[in-house]
């Protein structure tokens, strides 16, 4: 293993704080739980971790090979992201009115479906996309960390995120009754798209 306890620290400090980054995924979990409680999220939580776990695969095989030849496509994937996640807030915002529950996508009964959703909201999730693809990198150098390396990240990046969703499941599940309102969905669709807006401008400034 060629990775140190600091690159692991820090790595888990910036799981941390993209979980608390509001997203697709946040939206799902509080759908699936407001509509059917929070044993029907638990699947959904276990698709997106699975979907985490699967990214530094991914990039470790593909990414990380074309990012060492062509170092330019970091800024251009940065400046795509940014602006993908400026445009779901701007969409989250207008869109915010909706009802959760209205997602059938997100709220179908049954643990394969479930599962499924949030399989897709990660990995077709354009914050977690911008993590892994072009953050991942920063931490680890992908030319001298092996596979047993780039497991011990993929068990990091399942547990984070699932110890997360479940603590939020839990959550949303006690304030259930208060988020199903429109006035509170309204609200919490407001706030979600608006910080998604301001993550989307800092992510292309800094």
């Amino acid at each position: 293993m060629t990775i140190d306890n600091s690159q692991i620290i820090l790595y888990f400090f910036a799981l941390i704080i993209l979980f608390l980054t509001p997203g697709p995924v946040w939206v799902a979990l509080i759908a699936r739980t407001v509509s059917g409680g929070a044993k029907s999220s638990i699947s959904l939580a276990l698709g997106v971790s699975l979907g985490d776990m699967l990214w530094p695969f991914a990039v470790y095989f593909s990414l990380g090979l074309l990012i060492s030849i062509y170092s330019n496509i970091l800024l251009i994937f940065r400046y795509f992201a940014s602006f993908v996640l400026v445009l779901m807030g701007l969409h989250i915002i207008y869109s915010r009115n909706k009802l959760l529950s209205e997602d059938h996508r997100l709220t179908k009964s049954g643990f394969v479906a479930g599962f499924y959703a949030g399989f897709i909201a990660v990995t077709a999730n354009p914050k977690a996309s911008l993590f892994y693809m072009t953050l991942l990198p920063g931490f680890f150098n992908f030319e001298l960390i092996g596979l047993v390396d780039v497991f011990l990240i993929s068990v990091l990046s399942f547990s984070v995120p699932m110890i997360g969703n479940i603590l939020m499941i839990l959550f949303v599940a006690k304030i259930r009754s208060l988020l199903s309102s429109p006035n509170a969905i309204s609200l919490t669709n407001l706030i979600s798209g608006i910080l998604l807006v301001l993550v989307g401008i800092s992510i292309s400034i800094f």
